[in-house]
């Protein structure tokens, strides 16, 4: 359910969000894959077929959201010359399988859902998916989460008549991890015509606790620019 409330503002903000600077950051750290590259947390598709541009890889896009995959498809269906070359799983990332291991992973703005468990046992697997020598690439920042705070507004965009409106409340937070309230607002005027919200809590680890865990799972830190991490399977 919280997908489908979500699912209409995705496009508009994220295009204005993390998505110009991995489009920016993440062509340099490709060079060079050829192959293959798992995309983990594709969403509706906006860094996927920035991937397929930038790479002639054969790309695996796993997404488990059903509204999510519904837009990636769709958007891939306006590229034809992609539909043969991206292959959408609808899977968890903990039980992917791919035929034969993939040159790089990549996931995008994913780490904030990750819950801590999860996110240990999940290095371990994508160290079996990735070819020895092999790029984990993902977007990150220091500072662990964000403090409380009151709901403001994070951007508004009008389409037509109407304004869609993003809001966010930070409503506690620990060492690792924070309670957000998201409200997704349609207004036209001064009139709501819908109004609806996600509460839940989103992850942001410090780097000592992400570098024991890749470490462990058998990675090597490489370079990368500011607001990404990437690693190497030793």
């Amino acid at each position: 359910m919280t997908d489908f409330i979500s699912l209409p503002f995705y496009d508009l903000f994220h295009e204005n969000g993390h998505v110009p600077e991995a489009r920016e950051k993440l062509p340099p750290l490709l060079a060079g894959i050829r192959r293959s590259i798992l995309e983990i947390g594709a969403g509706t598709g906006l860094i996927t077929t920035s991937l397929a541009d930038w790479t002639p890889a054969e790309i695996f896009a796993l997404e488990p959201s059903a509204g999510m995959r519904a837009m990636l498809l769709s958007r891939l269906n306006a590229r034809p010359e992609l539909l043969k070359r991206v292959t959408v799983l609808p899977c968890d990332a903990l039980s992917v399988e791919l035929d034969e291991p993939v040159e790089a992973i990549v996931m995008i703005n994913v780490m904030y859902a990750l819950e801590p468990d999860y996110r240990k046992r999940l290095w371990p697997v994508l160290a079996t998916r990735l070819e020895p020598g092999g790029l984990l690439v993902f977007t990150w920042r220091d500072g662990g989460p964000p403090a409380p705070r009151p709901l403001q507004e994070l951007e508004s965009q009008q389409v037509g008549r109407h304004t869609y409106t993003v809001l966010l409340e930070i409503l506690e937070s620990s060492e690792e991890s924070c309670e957000a309230r998201y409200l997704y607002r349609i207004t036209e005027g001064d009139r709501v015509i819908s109004e609806e919200e996600i509460a839940g809590p989103a992850y942001r680890p410090v780097w000592e606790t992400i570098e024991g865990e890749l470490v462990g799972a058998g990675f090597v830190q490489a370079d990368a620019p500011e607001g990404f991490l990437a690693w190497r399977l030793a």
